[in-house]
């Protein structure tokens, strides 16, 4: 890159313009069946670094002397510093030094003019590789004038790429945005052409004039499992619980363990699966199932369970706290239990006799351990985390994991 290149060739609102595009563009030649099976979060996660704008950073602890020695230089393009007045080249032993400035960063952002511009003080110089080299050339060796000149450009080029950093900004903090808006936009386009129905048709009624003692007053409709769509057969559509029920179903158990401190007494003797028979009995107080009047149910000793078609699509673990090993093999156990893509689960621990504040930092620190693990979505309350697996032969499987720990009474 020569002189005349740095910062000068693009304007960065028609970069800025163009990057826009270029993210539609990228969503939009993603293969269809791919869009409608990857997980979407890790696919935004990997377009927002692919296209965000990245400004290069100059790495000033690494500044060096490439190369300083003995050169021919041409003072008739200086005639008045060097007191001559000639037309022709006129070559004298000098010294030529060049400083090598490394950096991080997009090489094409030393083309691309900020929005506030200077016209004087573009360096001489070009980039090799990953770093700028600044040449100097003196008729009379002067550190100090050299140490002036090369500080100078630095400071330049500096505060050209901060212009650069303002301008780019607002689009890197709105690209994820952008984004999420393309693949919406164009999964709705994809499913529209296939006609796919909304929703799977099992119903998740609320029942008629039930006390609402244990669940969050909310005045519900009747709500549905919703169904991915697609517009390939490789894609298989499967049921969903909708959020806003997985949630109620959430503040429903956490209501019944306040009944629990309210009446420690009737509690105290239970056992894990008489515990979930009381989770059993308030869920299905508040929900009906399309066929047997029972939503939820149990299978083998601790499971509560919503299925479909012979797959979960909710799935509830009871399990009194034994430590970082039995609650690790917990989230094993869902795992293997979890069929359908975007399963919703809840591990339910109950403690008894140990330090609560203890088992809260070990689930916290024990989660990110497993080899299942995706990420953290919140922290609802201080006992109540919530966070993303996938099952463990396909990483685009995901399953929200809630995990609440609560104080139980205990005989003592």
């Amino acid at each position: 890159m020569s002189r005349k290149q740095f910062f000068s060739e693009w304007d960065i609102y028609n970069v800025i313009e163009g990057q826009k595009e270029s993210v539609k563009k990228e969503v939009y030649s993603l293969d269809s069946n791919y869009l409608l099976n990857v997980s979407e979060e890790d696919l935004v996660a990997a377009l927002v670094e692919k296209l965000k704008l990245d400004v290069p950073k100059l790495l000033d602890k690494q500044i060096y002397v490439y190369d300083s020695g003995e050169a021919k230089i041409d003072i008739s393009r200086d005639p008045n510093r060097y007191f001559i007045d000639r037309t022709s080249p006129y070559y004298v032993t000098g010294n030529k030094t060049t400083i090598s400035v490394p950096f991080e960063g997009d090489i094409d952002f030393f083309k691309i003019r900020p929005t506030t511009w200077s016209t004087g003080g573009n360096p001489n110089g070009e980039i090799v590789g990953n770093e700028i080299r600044l040449n100097y050339e003196q008729f009379e060796v002067n550190s100090d004038a050299l140490k002036g000149q090369y500080e100078k450009a630095i400071s330049d080029i500096k505060q050209r790429l901060e212009w650069l950093d303002n301008d780019v900004r607002v689009f890197n903090n709105s690209i994820e945005q952008i984004i999420r808006q393309h693949i919406s936009e164009r999964k709705s386009k994809l499913l529209a052409s296939n006609n796919m129905i909304a929703s799977l048709g099992l119903p998740v009624r609320k029942r008629d004039g039930v006390s609402e003692t244990y669940a969050l007053p909310v005045n519900r409709s009747k709500t549905r499992f919703e169904m991915p769509k697609t517009t390939s057969k490789a894609f298989v559509p499967e049921p969903i619980l909708p959020n806003a029920d997985y949630e109620n179903i959430l503040s429903i158990t956490k209501n019944m363990v306040l009944v629990m401190e309210k009446s420690p007494k009737a509690f105290e003797q239970m056992d894990e699966e008489a515990l979930r028979t009381h989770f059993l009995v308030q869920l299905n107080g508040q929900y009906e199932g399309s066929a047997t009047g029972e939503t939820f149910n149990n299978k083998g000793k601790t499971d509560i369970l919503i299925t479909e078609k012979g797959k979960n699509v909710f799935i509830g673990e009871c399990k009194f706290w034994k430590g970082e090993s039995v609650f690790l093999e917990t989230i094993d156990q869902l795992l293997s239990y979890s069929s359908w893509r975007d399963t919703k689960t809840a591990i339910l621990i109950f403690n008894r006799n140990k330090n609560f504040t203890d088992v809260l930092n070990t689930i916290e620190n024990a989660v990110p351990k497993h080899t299942c693990y995706k990420r953290f979505i919140k922290k609802i309350d201080e006992t109540t985390f919530q966070y993303i697996f996938h099952q463990p032969q396909d990483t685009n499987r995901e399953m929200t994991i809630t995990i609440m720990a609560f104080n139980v009474p205990s005989k003592s």
